[in-house]
């Protein structure tokens, strides 16, 4: 409400006693004065009236312009201006009213401040490489904003915001072109003068005003993966020490025996010492053979598998129970392969039970595009623990284990471009599960 309206609002408020006072003032004339003089006077007095009504709400007039111009103040995002007013009664309420949100809405804009400053701070100065790009008025994706990373990754340095992605693109090596052309994730490696370094780029889509954004994430992980690479290399180094430690010195020993054995003419042991250096030194080899395997995995020669017949071949190997199968459904897989696979789970799973006897099935079912293979037991199942580590190389829970079993059959299903997951299953024991495509990689 403009002040204006505010004092015409209080004389239309007044206007009865107004009446009353000029009919008051009309009665009187024409008793007391001369009838000419009634009009007049009652004119007069409700001039007097209006202007003393104008003064009095002079203060309150001007208290509504300095509120209507504090809020439009607000609205303009300034926040430094306040308004005092003497006294209180409601109008006084409502001017401390103002200035309390005033100071409420300082304090936010200083912490907004703040907030900001730390953020830009940390965006500017992460390893993280960071590139908002936003179609521009032509059309053209343009970037947005940039951080330290993106500037000397992309451009030596200098600016990036308000250039177009296609001309940037257009400076970059092949590797980092191709890698920011080509749509979602992905991890490439761009050559340098002495080596090459490994990146991961990742990309999130969002609305900002209405308008849709792309961030683009480009994290250095050379360092990263060249540590993981030492630390498995040193993990590997334990287990094949430690294999061939459990192999050698009962060779050595038994050699050292059956030395001993001839030089006291007591030959009729020798068999006996010889079978167990055989027997060790066949484990140290099967041992070195698995490890070459799963080191040189070949690229899968796919041929069509009809599974039920598969099945019964594996059932011929190593015992299991299977549902009825579908005896249309097939496959484009590695038979060689898939059979390794398989019956090193099923293995697995007769071991489950520490000695006891365990209740083996595989079941093999179509979902979608995707032939489902599922290994169950009715072992022990694993905990927490050895389920999130359980797929990983040189893994292993078992005392003569190399921690290669499940990590090969990982290798050959990613291969034929499957997956595979364990989850313990609720009536007890482990269920492995299979995914490969229906028609192959």
């Amino acid at each position: 409400m403009s002040a204006r309206s505010l004092t015409w609002q209080l004389c239309l408020r007044l206007l009865p006693a107004l009446a009353l006072l000029v009919a008051a003032a009309v009665w009187l004339g024409e008793r007391w004065l001369q009838p000419a003089w009634a009009i007049p006077t009652a004119l007069v007095m409700a001039v007097l009236l209006w202007l003393a009504v104008h003064h009095a709400t002079a203060p309150l007039r001007s208290l509504m312009r300095a509120l209507a111009g504090l809020t439009a103040s607000y609205c303009d995002g300034e926040f430094n201006v306040s308004v005092h007013w003497n006294g209180d009664d409601e109008i006084g309420e409502l001017a401390r009213a103002h200035m309390a949100l005033g100071q409420v809405l300082r304090d936010q804009r200083q912490d907004l401040v703040q907030r900001e400053l730390l953020l830009d701070t940390m965006i500017q100065n992460t390893p993280v490489a960071m590139l908002l790009t936003s179609p521009g008025g032509d059309g053209a994706d343009r970037v947005v904003f940039s951080n330290l990373a993106a500037r000397k990754l992309l451009h030596g340095g200098w600016k990036l915001e308000g250039q177009r992605i296609d001309a940037l693109l257009a400076t970059l090596p092949v590797a980092l072109h191709d890698a920011l052309a080509r749509s979602g994730d992905s991890l490439f490696a761009v050559p340098d003068e002495d080596d090459e370094q490994i990146y991961h780029l990742s990309r999130r889509r969002f609305q900002i005003n209405g308008r849709a954004h792309e961030l683009t994430l480009i994290r250095l992980l050379t360092n990263e993966l060249r540590r993981q690479e030492v630390h498995t290399w040193k993990k590997v180094i334990r287990v094949i020490s430690h294999e061939l430690n459990n192999a050698l010195a009962p060779i050595a020993s038994l050699a050292h025996s059956g030395a001993e054995l001839v030089r006291r003419g007591k030959a009729e042991r020798l068999p006996e010492v010889l079978g167990i250096i055989e027997e060790r030194a066949r484990h140290l080899e099967g041992f070195i053979r698995g490890y070459a395997r799963f080191a040189k995995l070949p690229a899968p020669q796919l041929q069509t598998i009809h599974w039920a017949s598969f099945l019964e071949n594996l059932r011929l190997q190593m015992p299991f129970e299977h549902l009825t199968v579908d005896p249309e459904l097939s496959s484009r897989a590695d038979p060689a392969q898939l059979s390794q696979a398989l019956l090193n789970l099923v293995k697995n799973a007769h071991e489950a039970g520490n000695g006891k006897h365990v209740q083996v099935s595989v079941e093999v079912s179509r979902q979608q595009d995707w032939v489902r293979i599922a290994i169950s037991d009715d072992g022990s199942g694993m905990n927490e623990a050895v389920l999130h580590n359980a797929l990983l190389p040189f893994y292993s829970t078992k005392r003569d284990g190399t921690g290669l079993g499940l990590a090969l059959t990982r290798e050959i299903a990613e291969a034929h471009g499957g997956r595979i997951a364990l989850a313990n299953r609720a009536e007890g024991g482990l269920c492995v599960t299979l995914m490969l495509p229906l028609q192959g990689s």
